[in-house]
């Protein structure tokens, strides 16, 4: 049985996880952060006065690790996953299954500069996990220095910190620390930051803010695309026409061949129609959707690729939980074009001038509005961690946090599975 038919739930634990990327200076993402919340409060309100100690033995992410294989997870980056003043003492070294030295255990002021703990960070430094601290105050680093002596990384909210007076500090106090700057929410915010080094790593929403203004003329390779696009979203679309599309660009044929390849091994290609043919429209329709996207976010930073194809998939996955299961072919390309803005550097409203959609993706991509919104909000809610505006929606839907969580840990193993080499 693989990854993404598994149960990733133990036992009725409830579950809602994602994970946010972590940039470098490059736009590169050497990183994942696992938020995770195991319980829903507003469902389960006799939990309210204890949320904070709910579970607090249990390290939620790396439950999901564990289970789902750290590749499936993050493709062997580096994970940060949080732990707490209780669950710190668990049995970390003996309950995490992956590479020790790709997790980053994750922990906060509650963790205090006292023996106990400077002790139990050391042990977990020698069993080979980094440490990195987030929600201390300026003022708190001289007395979490026993703390600061062993920790990798700290996570920092650069609108409250001068980053240059902090850098001289680090860099004299705590020469092998690196800085994170958390809330970097604009792309002004990060270029300015990135030009100027201060910091190893950037977390926010910078990379997807949607694109309001201007808009670049269409590159000729990526005209092309757009027109394959619109070929294969047409009603009825005519295969022939796709297939000498296809032919026009050598990485979408390479691409296709393996696909039918892989299908149907004994099978001899005799040219693109011929495979576009054996795939069949249905089937035809949804890789050219896929690849196409792929191709058009060459020139984008690589999370955009994979966040329009987690979103395509998580919003299809999300159809019959929200008894739409007849959407989900329209549910799949409203995920695939939620960041269309941001692939061919247009406002949204003239990106889908380009590119021939239905009225219903239209009103949920440009207006929030329709059937197919309220998938597509859950979908952006739960992606940012937003998880008490998902308890509230899941709440009135009467929808179990499980079958939002499977959904989304599936569409983490399609996308794991879409890029592996069979």
């Amino acid at each position: 049985m693989s990854h993404a038919d598994q149960s990733l739930y133990k036992g009725g634990k409830h579950m809602l996880a994602t994970l946010i990327p972590l940039f470098d200076n490059k736009m590169n993402v050497p990183a994942y952060s696992i938020f995770a919340q195991r319980e829903n409060l507003l469902a389960r309100p006799n939990l309210l006065g204890t949320g904070d100690l709910d579970m607090a033995s249990r390290v939620h992410g790396l439950d999901i690790v564990n289970n789902m294989g750290l590749d499936s997870v993050s493709d062997d980056r580096t994970v940060f996953i949080e732990v707490n003043q209780i669950s710190i003492f668990t049995d970390l070294e003996n309950d995490c299954k992956v590479d020790h030295s790709k997790v980053v255990l994750l922990g906060n002021s509650s963790i205090t500069p006292i023996e106990q703990y400077v002790d139990r960070v050391a042990a977990l430094k020698k069993a080979g996990f980094s440490f990195a601290i987030k929600g201390l105050a300026y003022t708190q680093f001289e007395d979490y220095k026993p703390i600061l002596d062993l920790t990798d990384y700290i996570l920092l909210n650069h609108k409250k910190i001068n980053v240059a007076v902090a850098k001289t500090y680090f860099a004299k106090q705590y020469p092998n620390l690196k800085l994170v700057a958390v809330n970097v929410n604009t792309g002004e915010e990060y270029d300015a930051l990135a030009d100027k080094e201060s910091y190893s790593l950037y977390e926010g929403e910078f990379f997807r803010v949607p694109v309001l203004t201007g808009g670049k003329e269409l590159a000729p390779v990526k005209a092309n695309y757009v027109e394959l696009l619109n070929v294969v979203n047409a009603p009825d679309f005519d295969l022939t026409k796709a297939a000498d599309t296809i032919s026009r660009d050598t990485a979408l044929v390479i691409s296709l061949l393996q696909l039918v390849n892989r299908m149907s091994r004994n099978s001899e290609i005799t040219s693109v129609r011929h495979a576009a043919a054996m795939l069949g429209q249905k089937d035809l329709k949804k890789w050219i959707n896929t690849a196409v996207t792929k191709e058009l976010c060459a020139d984008r930073p690589n999370e955009i690729t994979r966040l329009s194809l987690i979103r395509a998939k998580f919003a299809e996955n999300l159809a019959p939980v929200f008894e739409k299961a007849g959407l989900a072919n329209e549910l799949f390309l409203a995920g695939l074009f939620s960041v269309l803005d941001i692939i061919l550097e247009k406002p949204m409203e003239e990106a889908l001038t380009l590119v021939q959609v239905s009225k219903s993706i239209r009103d949920a991509l440009l207006y929030r509005k329709g059937e197919l919104a309220e998938v597509l909000d859950l979908m952006t809610a739960y992606e940012n961690a937003s998880f008490q505006e998902v308890s509230r929606q899941l709440l009135l839907k009467n929808i179990d946090d499980n079958s939002i969580y499977d959904a989304y840990v599936k569409s983490l193993a399609w996308y794991k599975d879409l890029f592996s080499v069979k």
